[in-house]
C-alpha cells in the first residue's frame, strides 16, 4: 500500500493540452475514482500514473518515490484493462501466475499466491479452465486476480465494468468494493459513470477538460456540488438547472414561469440573473414544499416504488422523481414545490455556487 500524489501534472500532444495542471492527493489504502465524460483526460491520466504514457511536466510520487520516469515494471503497481488482456492459451492459474513467473519467482511461491487469490475471488474452482470457457465476470475476476498476485503498491482500474451487461455491473461493483475492504490496498479506478463512482468511491476526482472541477466524497459532491457541471454530471437522473433571478420577497423568479425559494445557505441572495438547481428526487407535490413550478406533463415513467415525470416548465425541460401514485395524464399540468434545504443557487455568468 502506499500514498500517490500527483502535482501539477500536464500532458501535452503537440500544441493540444490534454491534461492541464491536475493536483490529486490519495491517501494510504483509499478508493479513489476519476470520473468524467469522455475525452476529459481520465484514462490519459491512469496512464501516465501507469507509466503507460509519458508525463509532459509536473510530478508523480507513489509513497516517496518519484515514479515519472520510472519504467512501468519499477513502480509497483498493477493494471486492470477494460478488456481483460487475458492469454487465451494459458490457464486461469497460468494467467494469474504469468507475471509472477517472469519475475523468477519460485513455482512454489507462485502457486501459493494464486491459490489465495483465487480463494479471494472465487475462482478455485476454475483454475484449471481457459479464458473462452468463462464469463464475462470470470474473467474481469481473473485479470483482478492477476494484479492482486502480485502484491502492488497501487492497484488501477480503467474502466473494468464496461464491457459487462447491467446485472453485472451491479454485482461487480459489490465485489471490488468488498475486495478493497478486504485488501486496504490504494486503488485509482476511472470510469465514466457516476453510478460506480458514487457508490464505490472514498473519494470522487471529477475532470472536465483535462482539469480537475471537484474533488470530494461522493455525498460532498452532491450535497454541495461546486458548480453547474458537477451538479448536472453528479446525480441520476442529473439535476433540474433553471435560469431564474431574484425577486420581492426573497423567492428565485424562473424564466419559464413559477417560483422557487433561496437556499436556506444564501440569506443575502445576489443582483442579477442566476442558476437554481433543484434535484428530481427532492421535488414535491403542490404544498407539501415552497414555491410553485408548473410542469406540463409529457411523458410518465411509473417505475412501482416511484414515478419519473418528464415535462417542461415553460420552454425548459425538467424531472420530477415521486414517490406518490400520479392521476395526472401527459398535457396536464402538476405543480412543484420544494424544500428550501434542497435548493441550490449558482451565478448565471460563472456557473459557481453562491453560498454563504
Amino acid at each position: 500500500m502506499a500514498q500517490l500524489q500527483l502535482s501539477e501534472v500536464r500532458k501535452s500532444f503537440g500544441a493540444v493540452d490534454v491534461i492541464k495542471g491536475v493536483d490529486i492527493d490519495v491517501r494510504d489504502g483509499e478508493f479513489v475514482v476519476l470520473v468524467g465524460p469522455s475525452g476529459c483526460g481520465k484514462s490519459t491520466l491512469l496512464r501516465m500514473i501507469a507509466g503507460l504514457e509519458t508525463v509532459t511536466s509536473g510530478s508523480i510520487r507513489i509513497g516517496e518515490r518519484e515514479v515519472k520516469n520510472l519504467r512501468a515494471k519499477e513502480r509497483d503497481i498493477a493494471m486492470v484493462f477494460q478488456s481483460y488482456a487475458l492469454y487465451p492459451h494459458m490457464t486461469v492459474a497460468r494467467n494469474m501466475g504469468f507475471a509472477l513467473k517472469l519475475q523468477g519467482i519460485p513455482k512454489d511461491e507462485i502457486a501459493k499466491r494464486v491459490n489465495d487469490a483465487a480463494a479471494i475471488l472465487n475462482l478455485t474452482d476454475y483454475l484449471e479452465r481457459y479464458p473462452k470457457q468463462l464469463s464475462g465476470g470470470q474473467r474481469q475476476r481473473v485479470a483482478m486476480g492477476r494484479a492482486i498476485v502480485r502484491n502492488p503498491r497501487v492497484f488501477l482500474f480503467d474502466e473494468p465494468l464496461s464491457n459487462l451487461d447491467a446485472k453485472l455491473r451491479v454485482q461487480m461493483r459489490a465485489e471490488i468494493k468488498q475486495l478493497h475492504q478486504r485488501l486496504g490496498n490504494t486503488i485509482i479506478y476511472v470510469t465514466h459513470d457516476q453510478i460506480e463512482a458514487m457508490t464505490m468511491a472514498d473519494k470522487i476526482v471529477i475532470l472536465s477538460g483535462g482539469a480537475v472541477e471537484q474533488v470530494g466524497s461522493p455525498l460532498e459532491l452532491y450535497d454541495r456540488p461546486r458548480n453547474t457541471f458537477v451538479a448536472g454530471f453528479i446525480g441520476s437522473p442529473a439535476m433540474n438547472l433553471l435560469e431564474g433571478r431574484i425577486g420581492a420577497g426573497g423567492m428565485i423568479e424562473l424564466a419559464g414561469g413559477g417560483t422557487l425559494p433561496l437556499p436556506v445557505d444564501v440569506a443575502s441572495p445576489p443582483k442579477g440573473g442566476v442558476i437554481v438547481g433543484i434535484r428530481p428526487e427532492h421535488m414535491l407535490l403542490g404544498g407539501a414544499g415552497q414555491g410553485d413550478l408548473p410542469l406540463r406533463i409529457d411523458v410518465l415513467e411509473p417505475t412501482g416504488s416511484e414515478t419519473h415525470v418528464m415535462g417542461k416548465a415553460g420552454s425548459v425541460e425538467v424531472v420530477a422523481v415521486v414517490r406518490d401514485r400520479l392521476s395526472e395524464r401527459p398535457g396536464e399540468t402538476l405543480h412543484l414545490s420544494v424544500d428550501p434545504k434542497h435548493v441550490h443557487l449558482f451565478d448565471a455568468a460563472s456557473g459557481l455556487r453562491i453560498a454563504e
